[in-house]
């Protein structure tokens, strides 16, 4: 599996600390983000693959995610999420995301996720 940089965007410290732990854990290279504010900056500096966006806790739309793919079209967006249906976000998840994982996430199905793009 190529190695893949990822960031991880979650005003919820704690359960963004734990991601990235496992993700540290598993040798992927990762940056915490607790708001939305500097996050197209750094996406634009760094050679980030995967975004991991938290559904429950950042004001994102269609809006958001359509800048942000145009911005950065090789990158791979992933959602986390304890809602199962967003009909706010119809088109995004349609576009712009590339797959949602439930919460809490289970390590299984990101790693899959994450293998599945670096493969891509």
């Amino acid at each position: 599996m190529e190695i893949l940089r990822v960031a991880v965007v979650d005003a919820d410290e704690r359960y963004c600390g734990e991601l990235c732990a496992l993700l540290e854990q598993s040798h992927i290279p990762v940056a915490p983000w607790y708001s939305l504010e500097g996050l197209p900056e750094h996406l634009s500096r760094e050679q980030v693959g995967v975004l991991i966006v938290n559904l429950d806790t950042l004001p994102v739309d269609n809006t958001f995610f359509r800048k942000l793919k145009k911005e950065n079209p090789d990158l791979f967006i992933l959602c986390l999420s304890s809602r199962t249906y967003h009909p706010d976000l119809q088109e995004a998840m349609g576009s712009h995301i590339y797959a949602s994982l439930a919460k809490p996430f289970n390590p299984e199905e990101l790693f899959y996720w994450l293998k599945t793009i670096s493969e891509t």
